[in-house]
């Protein structure tokens, strides 16, 4: 399933061909991870809804939950202004970090307004 040209069009990509992909929660709006996403990657999501990556360490695409059962289910993609990132909302079913955590943002609070640098 190639990339719609049009949509391929307006991606910049890094130097690996991949494009950042941030990852929010739909309802919460909460940021669960940061993930990166090959042209497949990103046409796999678009048609089927399953949230796909690419891993840079194991050279290949993995669709989120596939082992662990912690899937994400897209329900919107947008690019923004520059190209070189994607959002995407999903319902999200059990952890989103590898950790276990549910957003890979949980563990390492470095600053907040109530309690200033750690």
């Amino acid at each position: 399933m190639p990339l719609d040209a049009h949509i391929a069009g307006q991606l910049k990509r890094n130097t690996d061909g991949l494009v950042c992909a941030v990852v929010q929660e739909a309802g919460t709006g909460q940021v669960l991870m940061v993930a990166w996403m090959d042209d497949d990657a990103l046409a796999r999501t678009l048609e089927t809804g399953e949230a796909t990556y690419f891993s840079r360490s194991r050279g290949k695409q993995w669709i989120k939950g596939e082992t662990s059962g912690h899937t994400q289910k897209v329900t919107e993609v947008r690019l923004d202004c520059d190209g070189d990132t994607v959002l995407l909302t999903v319902e999200q079913t059990g952890a989103a970090c590898h950790t276990g955590d549910h957003t890979c943002f949980d563990a390492n609070v470095l600053f907040t307004t109530i309690s200033g640098p750690s």
